[in-house]
């Protein structure tokens, strides 16, 4: 059966997680016809994750058909260029959603927002410390936005999304209860902040007693029952853990299918089409335009859906291999430097410590993967880099997550692997541990790139994609520095003892970290140096729009979730206030 060509339509929008639906949502509701394509299955959540099925831990941590079948796409992995890549045949660092409403439908909910200084990381520190103080193999950059230009949009993420959180800076005042070392905010946060629970309560005392500002992280999980931008409900949180890895059966963890979704499906000029896999954004003559999007339908059918404005708005990998195999822009080429397609892949280190308690004990069933007690004075200027000679931070954090009993076995360091010993020590130690998270920063280098492999291909026989990556010294320098702060926290909670785990010397794709993957498809002010404008636009297609954290030059230790949010809200307001009046490069 031939190719099947569908009527035109104003936009296709591919992918329907935080920046396809806000993306979307504000184009249908601007009386746009807009299509979105995703790959995934429909899902009802009212059904798939209702209680008490939704509380399966082996099934939705694990074994979940929810996360994409790499049986049928995977992507490729290496440490440096001299390796052969490998198929990731399991998933382990991250995990890949593949459903409506994408990898924010079981997110934690952990909602911070940049530091201001993160949109200025190569010119601020250039001006502070020196060219010389970065890597010769650095290839960090600004995004070419401003603290300014982004606050507001951060703030409309905040109301889609109901975060709660304390204000630390309100238009440049610092308030009590909140952190000290965010940006100046408009205004507070739409809901009050999470309670604080015992374990958090500890840490924030053991964290002030040595020197730090502890406060509640935003969370974009309930703690009032909440009325959304989009005139959506959304339920206070009963702190019944099982966040992170699940999608909320309460309707209380703000994602695609809660917070933007119910809303968009009631636009008249909306379609959603699961199941659909764009592999192709097809361009006219002059290779300057784009015309529309070829994807491969349920049926298994090729179909092109024209359309007079595409935004890919997918996960990081995917919006990436997308331009490359469409052949839009240079690809990345890690010998000279040049393109920008695949350039300044990134991916965020995330270290522990456990403290053990003989004599305190919490409980593991209640919490929530968003209930989390911060200090964020390493991500902030208030360290000078210069004698610690790196660049980046990291935050020390306290989660109260609630529950995993079977991913949950923290032991202390020494203890047998296995047998009746180890069984004795979970029993001792499930109640009586307290820990504490350490995701830090990751900068850019030259050697860290995605491209397309040159082997091994996907179901539909097109190539995988490819990625090279490796820790480098300076995330190195600080993480050891992070550990040592962190462990100062650890001594002053004064438990029976404690364990840390330490940085790896080679970046492993095996172990859980975060699905915190970024780059591949940057902006910037330099068209030879990123993908997209500041406005996510393509340099080299302008009806082309590439929004998601595909667009981070280099990867901030903050959850990227909000940040995405906020580029999607900043995009589709660029696309309706600009754009549309004038189609064409935006400047």
């Amino acid at each position: 059966m031939g190719l099947k060509k569908l009527k035109p339509v104003d936009v296709v929008v591919i992918g329907s997680g935080v920046a396809g639906s806000i993306m979307s949502m504000e184009l249908a509701s601007a009386g746009l016809q807009v299509v979105c394509l995703e790959r995934g299955r429909m899902v009802n959540p009212n059904v798939e994750f209702a209680k008490p099925f939704v509380y399966d831990e082996l099934k939705y941590q694990r074994h979940s058909d929810i996360f994409q079948n790499l049986s049928r796409e995977t992507i490729t992995f290496r440490n440096h260029a001299g390796q052969t890549a490998l198929p990731m045949r399991e998933l382990g660092s991250f995990k890949l959603v593949e459903i409506v409403g994408g990898a924010a439908s079981v997110w934690g909910g952990t909602a911070k927002r940049l530091m201001p200084t993160d949109f200025e990381m190569h010119s601020a520190t250039v001006n502070k410390y020196g060219q010389d103080f970065l890597s010769p193999d650095s290839s960090i950059q600004d995004w070419d936005l401003t603290w300014d230009e982004v606050e507001p949009y951060y703030d409309m993420f905040e109301e889609i999304y109901g975060v709660a959180g304390k204000a630390g800076n309100l238009n440049g005042k610092i308030q009590p209860g909140g952190n000290p070392h965010e940006g100046p905010r408009s205004r507070e946060f739409p809901n009050p902040p999470t309670r604080r629970t015992p374990a958090g309560k500890l840490f924030a005392d053991a964290a002030t007693e040595v020197g730090f500002a502890p406060y509640q992280g935003p969370s974009a999980a309930m703690t009032e029952d909440y009325v959304n931008l989009y005139k959506l409900p959304l339920s206070r949180c009963r702190l019944g853990g099982f966040c992170s890895s699940h999608v909320c059966a309460e309707g209380a963890k703000a994602t695609p299918l809660t917070a933007v979704l119910p809303a968009l499906y009631r636009q008249k000029t909306f379609e959603m089409r699961p199941l659909c896999n764009a592999t192709r954004i097809n361009l006219d003559s002059t290779r300057k335009q784009a015309t529309g999007v070829t994807y491969i339908d349920a049926r298994g059918e090729e179909v092109e859906q024209p359309a007079g404005l595409v935004v890919v708005a997918a996960y990081c990998f995917n919006n990436t291999r997308l331009l490359l195999l469409s052949g839009i822009g240079t690809p990345y080429d890690p010998r000279t430097g040049r393109g920008a397609i695949g350039r300044n892949y990134s991916y965020r280190p995330y270290g522990g410590i456990s403290v053990f308690f003989e004599d305190r004990e919490f409980n593991p069933f209640i919490g929530g993967g968003m209930v989390y007690t911060a200090v964020d004075e390493l991500l902030s200027d208030a360290i000078d880099h210069g004698p610690l000679g790196f660049i980046g931070g990291a935050a020390i954090e306290c989660f109260s997550l609630g529950a995993l009993p079977i991913k949950s076995k923290p032991v202390p360091a020494g203890t047998p692997r296995w047998g009746g010993e180890w069984k004795k020590a979970v029993a001792q130690n499930y109640r009586r541990t307290l820990n504490i998270s350490i995701p830090g920063s990751c900068m850019s280098y030259r050697q860290n790139y995605l491209d397309l492999d040159p082997t091994y291909k996907d179901a539909n026989g097109l190539p995988l994609l490819r990625m090279t990556f490796d820790w480098q010294e300076n995330e190195r320098k600080m993480m050891a520095y992070a550990y040592e702060r962190a462990e100062e926290i650890a001594r002053a909670l004064k438990g029976k003892t404690y364990s840390k785990g330490t940085m790896p010397s080679k970046y492993s794709i095996g172990p859980y970290q975060a699905t915190h993957n970024v780059g591949g498809a940057v902006m910037g002010s330099d068209p030879s140096t990123s993908a997209v404008n500041r406005y996510l636009q393509s340099w080299d297609v302008p009806n082309v729009f590439v929004v998601g954290g595909s667009a981070f030059p280099q990867n901030p230790s903050t959850s990227p979730t909000a940040t995405i949010g906020m580029l999607a809200c900043w995009a589709a307001d660029a696309i309706k206030d600009s754009y549309l009046r004038r189609p064409g490069q935006l400047m």
